[in-house]
């Protein structure tokens, strides 16, 4: 039978470290990458073709919702799992919009990581209880979630530029990590704070450790 082959993506060594550890204790896994990023993360699983991503949702160059979108796009097997401190119905609503089939708080990993990499790998999804317990509140409420609906009509491109500006990178940075002109970080830039209603690159950072794409 043959193993079943996790990608671990954190930006933190001691976490990376407690994963490994969990990972490597369970028969019939095998541990076959980690990233420090999410923009390592997908080249990593671009290279590997792991069957599950365990990825933090916080992390720097690209968090783990736009990691999500990106390795789902080329690997639709790839089952992705996301690990977060924040138990938020909103943004577990998100994690399943971007295509992750798995949210685990962070505290509960010890306990429930085998669980959840075994229901993905088998292809079932796993949620933390009490993230379930909210997810399900509210589809029985049938109540949209505004914060979320806003980050839809953002664009990937876009969703990247108000990470990178939000960690304090400037326009010629942003663009030389995105391989992309001045220009087009300056017109994307004012497109979201149209969208978004923002007016100032303080409402911006706000807005980015709000909705967890960076750390406050």
């Amino acid at each position: 039978m043959k193993p079943i082959r996790i990608l671990i993506a954190d930006d933190h060594c001691l976490i990376r470290q407690g994963l490994r550890a969990v990972i490597e204790a369970h028969r019939g896994w095998e541990l076959c990458g980690e990233a420090g990023n999410g923009r390592q993360a997908i080249e990593l699983a671009n290279e590997l073709r792991p069957d599950v991503v365990v990825l933090d949702l916080t992390m720097p160059e690209l968090n783990g919702l736009e990691a999500t979108r990106q390795i789902r796009a080329h690997l639709p097997r790839t089952q992705i799992l996301i690990l977060t401190m924040h138990d938020s119905e909103a943004l577990a609503q998100e994690v399943l919009a971007a295509g992750a089939r798995g949210y685990v708080l962070k505290n509960d990993a010890p306990e429930l990581l085998p669980r959840a990499i075994e229901a993905l790998s088998a292809g079932r999804m796993f949620f933390t209880p009490k993230v379930a317990d909210l997810v399900m509140d509210n589809l029985a409420k049938g109540g949209p979630n505004r914060a979320a609906s806003q980050r839809s009509r953002l664009t990937p491109r876009e969703r990247e530029i108000v990470q990178c500006l939000a960690e304090g990178k400037s326009n010629k940075e942003t663009a030389d990590a995105l391989s992309i002109s001045i220009n087009t970080v300056e017109t994307h830039r004012k497109n979201v704070m149209g969208k978004l209603r923002l007016r100032s690159a303080s409402d911006l950072v706000r807005y980015a450790i709000r909705n967890h794409l960076i750390q406050a």
